[in-house]
């Protein structure tokens, strides 16, 4: 077995896992999706993954829970049955494991949390692989672009030290990928987590012009994880860039890479507008098959 055949066995588990997460899921489905005997099917995972597959099912499952917990004010007990746990203190002594804080704690306080967010192995490896080029790929090239009010607000960001030009994958080895999974727990946020290019009034010295960040309200006073910082931005009018749904899931750079080639050819004169990059960072809310590639980036008034 190749490493190309390792990835795409993982990469089915993972899909099946995702989809019967809800389900009793046993080591013989996972090796069936494989393609693999049970011991490889665990082995592969495991070294492709970082965690044994009851391990992520588990992170997974205590995820949902916890946003469950978030957003639906739900009962501590509800919450640990339906994520398979049969008794509230198994659950409880898991969840404090994945948290660092009981989820009775969690769902009075709702504190930033790192939540289990994986993404498919084969992202990770995905430009070590020779794609077509762009003229082959049937992928949609419309983009739309939607005006979006913001007002003073704060940015919750994580800075990067080497880091340039919002390289997301330079990011992750560098500072690592659970800051998606963190900000994203944060339920007062504006938006989902996203990967910034920084305005220079907003680095830091010892730091670059790449962070992960995300935007809460002016009045935002939970406290802020070890290691992050929260800065003030005034208000500003916020160009949304959005590219078309896409079928094939690997297409997410090519995706985000419409996007990029849409804002770079906008002329928001047209409307009024420039570009403001002093105001606000650039966002890059990164790509998924069923919603696009998305961007956003400040503009105000020309005068």
């Amino acid at each position: 077995m190749d490493f190309t055949d390792k990835i795409a066995a993982v990469d089915r588990m993972q899909a099946y896992i995702a989809a019967h997460l809800d389900d009793d899921i046993c080591l013989a489905a996972l090796a069936n999706a494989a393609g693999y005997s049970k011991y490889h099917a665990a082995r592969v995972f495991a070294a492709l993954t970082g965690k044994t597959p009851f391990a992520y099912i588990r992170a997974l499952r205590l995820t949902q829970a916890a946003q469950t917990l978030r957003d639906n004010g739900s009962q501590v007990i509800d919450a640990a049955l339906d994520s398979g746990f049969d008794s509230h203190d198994g659950f409880t002594r898991a969840f404090v494991r994945q948290f660092g804080i009981t989820p009775q704690k969690y769902a009075r306080e709702t504190p930033p949390v790192r939540y289990f967010v994986p993404s498919p192995v084969a992202h990770a490896h995905i430009l070590d692989r020779e794609d077509p080029p762009m003229q082959e790929n049937n992928m949609q090239r419309t983009v739309t672009i939607t005006p979006v009010e913001r007002p003073a607000r704060k940015l919750i960001l994580q800075r990067a030290k080497k880091t340039t030009g919002g390289d997301y994958f330079a990011f992750c080895e560098e500072m690592g990928c659970d800051w998606e999974g963190l900000l994203d727990s944060i339920p007062e946020k504006f938006d989902t987590a996203a990967l910034l290019t920084l305005p220079r009034k907003l680095i830091v010295p010892g730091t670059s012009d790449t962070a992960a960040g995300v935007e809460v309200p002016a009045d935002y006073a939970k406290p802020i994880p070890a290691g992050y910082d929260i800065v003030d931005l005034p208000p500003c009018t916020m160009l949304y860039f959005n590219g078309a749904p896409y079928e094939n899931e690997d297409d997410f750079c090519k995706a985000i890479g419409i996007v990029c080639e849409a804002m770079d050819a906008y002329d928001p004169g047209v409307y009024g507008w420039k570009f403001a990059p002093d105001y606000a960072p650039r966002y890059n809310f990164g790509a998924c098959a069923a919603n696009g590639a998305r961007q956003a980036i400040p503009v105000c008034t020309a005068r």
